[in-house]
């Protein structure tokens, strides 16, 4: 994920991410996730060293983060909310059966928190 820097991990290390000690202060951060699946976080600076032409567009893409229940994804929101992360969405119950809710990472991009909703598992 292109960023102007990888201030948005402490964002990410809330909901469980684990990167390396000393990674904000790198141009590239990653973490592995279930399936052995690498999440990637690189700067401007980093990604021009690749792109010389590489031209930073607006935030596009993001993450959503599975919660334990409804009452963890409304805490999980209330937590990043209070922690100086823009709520996008305030929590709510969608349609589809999910307790909803989303921040905006420090970047810009747009993080979903949700649960399914007992009855719609």
């Amino acid at each position: 994920m292109p960023v102007a820097g990888v201030r948005s991990l402490s964002l990410y290390r809330r909901l469980g991410l684990e990167f390396p000690a000393g990674a904000r202060q790198e141009p590239h951060a990653e973490t592995t996730v279930a399936g052995g699946i690498r999440l990637m976080w690189d700067t401007h600076a980093s990604l021009r060293f690749f792109d010389p032409d590489y031209q930073p567009g607006s935030p596009s893409g993001g993450w959503a983060f599975l919660c334990s229940d409804p009452v963890a994804a409304d805490r999980s929101h209330g937590d990043l909310a209070a922690a100086g992360h823009p709520s996008v969405k305030a929590p709510w119950d969608a349609p589809w059966g999910a307790a909803l809710s989303q921040v905006r990472d420090p970047d810009g991009h747009v993080v979903d928190l949700f649960a399914w909703v007992e009855s719609s598992q």
